[in-house]
């Protein structure tokens, strides 16, 4: 037996995240504000990051509720100095940084033919150009610690290849191949890379879209065979298992939380 299996850190934790520190983006609502929620309470402290200033601010005032210590830093993560100073406000509060969720995203879903030059880059920017800048700046204490869980909120719809989701795809498969490429780079460091996979989620802007165009939601949903979208809390739920110890032997994984819309 290997010492890692002698000593597994989740056989006698309640809080498999005592101790870490965590930085979600996109954290002002949502599967984000989720997410943070649960690191939160699985032990983490955060550093929450997101464009919407007053969003943000209300989330981070819920994880203090929560008894946490919490830091926020609003700006456009797709800006390289944005992410930059995110990860050096998380350090210089924390000392280090075990764990980045890459969570800020969102697209705009349109037929292909009917985006604008405006619209695909807002989509690119938002889903690949946050990713690409958040762990850039998160890898290098990651390496000299020799401890890092980064883990990338990807998409369902690149592999189902759903409706009006052509540009969005291309930014999340992206994001996809980026987690392949970087797990393979950093596996000797003590750094995993994974994304997690959602299709549908029952976010509050699915909600929202539900009231203005069910015929819509009812498509995206059509082909998930358990007949729902996903809740908020069932992607947290993997969110939290890969960035914890116990999934120190998983990287370079795009796990789906899809109720089978897609299977190998």
């Amino acid at each position: 037996m290997s010492d890692a299996a002698q000593t597994a850190p989740w056989a006698t934790r309640a809080r498999p995240h005592e101790g870490r520190v965590a930085v979600v983006t996109g954290a002002a609502r949502g599967i984000g504000l989720e997410i943070a929620l649960r690191l939160a309470r699985d032990g983490a402290r955060l550093a929450l990051a997101d464009a919407d200033a007053q969003g943000l601010a209300a989330s981070a005032q819920a994880v203090r509720e929560l008894g946490v210590d919490v830091i926020t830093e609003a700006g456009d993560l797709a800006q390289e100095s944005v992410a930059n100073t995110l990860i050096a406000s998380a350090l210089a509060a924390f000392g280090r940084i075990d764990i980045l969720v890459n969570n800020a995203g969102g697209g705009v879903i349109l037929p292909f033919l009917e985006h604008t030059a405006q619209t695909l880059k807002q989509t690119i920017d938002r889903n690949l150009w946050t990713v690409i800048w958040c762990c850039r700046a998160a890898l290098p204490p990651m390496k000299q610690q020799r401890y890092g869980r980064i883990v990338i909120l990807g998409a369902d719809s690149v592999m189902s290849g759903l409706w009006d989701h052509a540009a969005y795809n291309a930014a999340k498969g992206g994001a996809h191949g980026l987690t392949t490429g970087l797990a393979r780079e950093f596996a000797r460091d003590g750094i995993t890379v994974n994304t997690v996979a959602p299709c549908a989620v029952s976010t509050p802007q699915l909600v929202e879209m539900n009231t203005k165009d069910p015929a819509l939601v009812d498509r995206f949903v059509s082909i998930i065979p358990m007949g729902r979208a996903a809740e908020m809390a069932e992607v947290a739920s993997m969110v939290s298992y890969v960035a914890s110890t116990e999934a120190s032997f998983v990287t370079g994984q795009v796990i789906s939380v899809n109720g089978g819309s897609t299977m190998p």
